[in-house]
């Protein structure tokens, strides 16, 4: 199963990053970003494993929960797409675009 992310989820990772920067500890970014893409790496053998996103009630938009982050993405019949890494206390909305 081939893996995506979109320029969003991109930005969200490095916003996570910037944030642990700010706070004085970047080795604690690092390892937080580098933990949440083992977790996406789950997704080529276990597509499924996302629990539907409630928000939008279809099978295809699926969400992983790490922490207390939501990685969202789209499950297509060959490949997953990611589109966000969001903390989950915001509002989810997807962008347009699909790269």
């Amino acid at each position: 199963m081939k893996i995506s992310i979109s320029n969003s989820a991109f930005s969200d990772l490095e916003a996570i990053k910037e944030y642990y920067l700010e706070e004085g500890v970047p080795h604690i970014g690092d390892e937080f970003i580098s933990a949440i893409i083992e977790h996406i790496q789950t997704l080529e053998k276990h597509p499924d494993i996302g629990r539907l996103v409630p928000e939008f009630k279809t099978p295809k938009i699926r969400e992983l929960i790490h922490s207390s982050f939501r990685i969202v993405y789209l499950r297509e019949k060959a490949s997953i797409h990611v589109v966000r890494v969001w903390r989950s206390e915001r509002i989810l909305v997807l962008p347009d675009e699909k790269t």
